[in-house]
């Protein structure tokens, strides 16, 4: 019983996150004509505030995200052009992680490089896998296919290594400095506060599903490679 309740909570913190994420997004996505702009305006005036000059706000079509190597905060056409709650927090999100990169924040510059690191990693797995079945043949040793197997492992360790460094970095852009930083430059009154901490806080779960599903992975590979 223990068991079927356990895989019941796993199975709901994976599921559920995503969805919540998804559902207060649209919930706020309504333009709403009490915010003061949109949310790449409300971008610049953030970055304007904390004084960096360094980094650009552009229009994507590759999901909200901020890109250390470029110095650009990208925000897609709803989160850009839109005065909704769900843009204000999401650019207000993106715009504190700008303000982690100029500030130096560590956890940040660790998930930079490990995500640079599995980039390098997965390239060595590909090739691995791609010469196994010849080293195979040539030395007729089953033991070789462990190589393209450890390899997979490694890069799935690396990963679920950057997604256990995100839930920091993700919390502290959201709860640390989005939030503050709205609160404090008067851009939302405190009930429409409120609402957009409820949409950061289903993001942010979606954070700690992704690190779960992460972690099953590596553990599910050590499990065969035992064997």
């Amino acid at each position: 019983m223990i068991v079927w309740l356990a895989a019941l909570a796993l199975l709901l913190l994976l599921v559920l996150p995503p969805l919540m994420a998804r559902g207060e997004i649209e919930r706020h996505r309504a333009p709403d004509p009490a915010l003061p702009g949109t949310g790449g305006e409300l971008a610049w005036s953030l970055l304007n505030r904390a004084g960096v000059k360094n980094v650009r706000v552009e229009l994507t079509t590759g999901g909200d995200h901020y890109d250390p190597q470029t110095k650009t905060v990208r925000l897609t056409e709803p989160h850009y052009h839109g005065a909704s709650l769900a843009a204000v927090a999401v650019a207000a999100h993106e715009v504190a992680h700008a303000l982690q990169d100029h500030e130096g924040y560590g956890p940040l510059k660790t998930r930079t490089a490990l995500v640079n690191a599995a980039g390098q990693i997965e390239k060595i797995g590909a090739a691995l896998m791609l010469v196994t079945p010849v080293l195979a043949l040539a030395t007729r040793s089953p033991k070789v296919g462990l190589l393209s197997a450890a390899a997979g492992l490694l890069t799935m360790g690396v990963m679920t290594l950057t997604h256990l460094v995100t839930l920091p970095v993700e919390w502290d852009a959201s709860f640390r400095r989005a939030l503050p930083m709205l609160r404090e430059g008067g851009y939302l009154p405190p009930e429409k506060l409120r609402q957009a901490r409820g949409i950061l806080r289903a993001c942010a779960l979606t954070y700690l599903s992704g690190s779960v599903m992460s972690l099953l992975n590596v553990g599910r590979w050590i499990t065969i490679l035992r064997r």
